[in-house]
């Protein structure tokens, strides 16, 4: 298994000309997983994300057998942005895969996630996850509490 093969799915890395195909993959995840944002948030965190998170983490995905992109991952430093699955495709390994490439090849140990979001939340605790802190408002000042995550060394 080479460095970038995790558990039987391949890891890419993105290009500028992927941007469009991941923020539509991002705004259908948040629209299954984020029931409590407004349409009005998504809208807000979407234009961030695409006009100015994309260029300033390092994003990896993952592609199907006809080459779309079924899940991605942004990192800075040591910690995840941002880790989104297709809905459909949600159980199914690709975000089992991107978190351990994040951990075991980029030495990934911290991430934020929405303390509403309880798959995510369920998700980085079953996979060694552990709170390290948590803040009352994400990181724009929006009354979504945030869990701020560690990964034991």
């Amino acid at each position: 298994m080479s460095i970038n093969q995790v558990a039987s799915f391949t890891i890419e890395n993105v290009t500028n000309t992927d941007h469009q195909e991941l923020i539509l993959l991002w705004e259908d995840s948040v629209r299954a997983t984020h029931d409590f944002l407004t349409d009005e948030d998504i809208q807000f965190y979407r234009d961030l994300i695409l006009n100015q998170y994309f260029d300033i983490v390092q994003l990896k995905c993952v592609k199907d057998e006809q080459g779309s992109i079924v899940g991605f991952l942004g990192t800075s430093g040591e910690k995840i942005e941002m880790l989104f699955i297709k809905p459909e495709l949600r159980g199914k390994g690709i975000g089992k895969a991107l978190l351990r490439y994040a951990t075991e090849e980029l030495k990934i140990r911290y991430v934020d996630v929405n303390e509403q979001n309880l798959q995510a939340v369920d998700f980085y605790y079953a996979s060694g996850f552990v709170l390290e802190k948590r803040s009352p408002v994400d990181g724009m000042g929006k009354p979504y509490p945030v869990l701020h995550l560690q990964k034991p060394v």
